[in-house]
């Protein structure tokens, strides 16, 4: 974004003094307006957009008297289209990681089954090359051992990121490793993703480290 400030479209606005039509605020506010469209769901890029903007605005607001005011409306409207072209490929790339990724689905069964038996399970599984199951019999006794212990309420129809999120406001330390068990839940069973053995370590490690963490 530096490479944008710096460059002849921007340069063009450090000249002389005020006044701008519109003023500097002005032309912040409808900037403002437009980035803030629900249609930009990044938040963090379209934040950092709106500061870059506000401060180039900000520092032209003081030098620009020797300039038409067409020719300024004219520079704040290429930054612009600059800015909302970023927003657009934010989004694309976000959408398209979006329709890559599997749709939620229940990560528990009706099986009636303990976390301890998963556990055993997903151990076996993972010691015959079996990481697959590793993966997910290893969540699930995750999941359900939180269950059972009374920390988080949850039923079959509970998927693996609303388990998470749930298990991570009683451990917010493991949150990040909460969410990445959950993604490698959902796209190994659901997504057809292949698993690897380290992946179900992983699983299996955070089990542990729940089941011995206290409340």
């Amino acid at each position: 974004m530096s490479a944008l400030v710096d460059g002849p479209v921007l340069s063009a606005l450090v000249a002389a003094e005020p006044p701008l039509d519109p003023s500097g605020e002005e032309a912040r506010r409808r900037l403002t307006e437009e980035l803030a469209d629900p249609r930009y769901v990044d938040r963090g890029i379209v934040e950092r957009v709106l500061d870059w903007i506000g401060r180039a605005i900000d520092d032209s607001i003081g030098a620009a008297e020797g300039w038409p005011a067409l020719t300024v409306l004219a520079a704040i409207l290429v930054v612009l289209l600059l800015a909302l072209a970023l927003a657009w490929l934010v989004t694309r790339a976000r959408s398209s990681r979006a329709d890559r990724m599997p749709s939620a689905r229940p990560a528990l069964t009706d099986e009636a089954v303990d976390a301890a038996t998963l556990r055993v399970r997903a151990e076996a599984a993972l010691a015959a090359g079996d990481a697959r199951t590793g993966v997910v019999d290893g969540f699930r006794a995750l999941a359900l051992r939180q269950i059972e212990r009374g920390a988080i309420d949850g039923g079959p129809q509970s998927t693996a990121h609303e388990l998470g999120r749930a298990i991570a406001a009683v451990h917010p330390g493991r949150a990040s490793a909460l969410v990445a068990a959950a993604d490698a839940f959902d796209e190994v069973l659901y997504g057809d993703h292949p698993a690897t053995a380290e992946v179900a370590r992983e699983v299996l490690a955070l089990d542990d480290a729940l089941a011995g963490a206290h409340r």
